[in-house]
C-alpha cells in the first residue's frame, strides 16, 4: 500500500461518523438510506462521508443506488503496516528490559540499614 493511500485511509478513519459507518458495514452491506437512519444528518451528508471512505478504498458500491460494501483487504494492509511498527516497538522494549536487568545485576547490593542479627542478640 502506498503511503499516499495509507494516509487517505487513516484520514478517512479520523472522523467518528465514518468510523461508525465502517463498524456498521462490517456486519452487513447497507444502502445509503439505511446507513443514514441513526444519524441526525441529511442523506447528502452521509453520502459525503461515504465518498471519503470510497476514495480511501475502504468501501465500494456498484452504482449510486446499490448497497455499500466494506472492502476488507484494506484492513489487512493497515494491519500489516501497524504490526510492523508494533514489532519494532516491542523489540525496543525487550532490549531496554535486558539492559535494565543487566544494570541491576551489576549494581552492588545496598547494606541493610537496620541492626544486624548479632547486634539484636546482645
Amino acid at each position: 500500500m502506498s503511503e499516499d493511500r495509507l494516509s487517505r485511509v487513516f484520514a478517512a478513519l479520523a472522523d467518528p461518523t465514518r468510523r461508525d459507518l465502517v463498524a456498521r458495514l462490517s456486519s452487513a452491506d447497507a444502502t445509503v438510506g439505511e446507513l443514514a437512519e441513526p444519524y441526525d444528518v441529511s442523506l447528502q451528508a452521509v453520502s459525503k462521508h461515504l465518498k471519503v471512505l470510497e476514495e480511501a478504498g475502504l468501501v465500494s458500491r456498484e452504482s449510486r443506488r446499490a448497497p455499500v460494501r466494506l472492502e476488507a483487504e484494506v484492513f489487512d494492509l493497515m494491519t500489516k503496516w501497524i504490526d510492523r511498527y508494533q514489532q519494532q516497538a516491542e523489540e525496543r522494549y525487550r532490549r531496554l528490559d535486558a539492559l535494565l536487568e543487566e544494570m541491576q545485576d551489576s549494581t552492588p547490593r545496598r547494606a541493610s540499614r537496620g541492626p544486624s542479627r548479632e547486634q539484636d542478640a546482645s
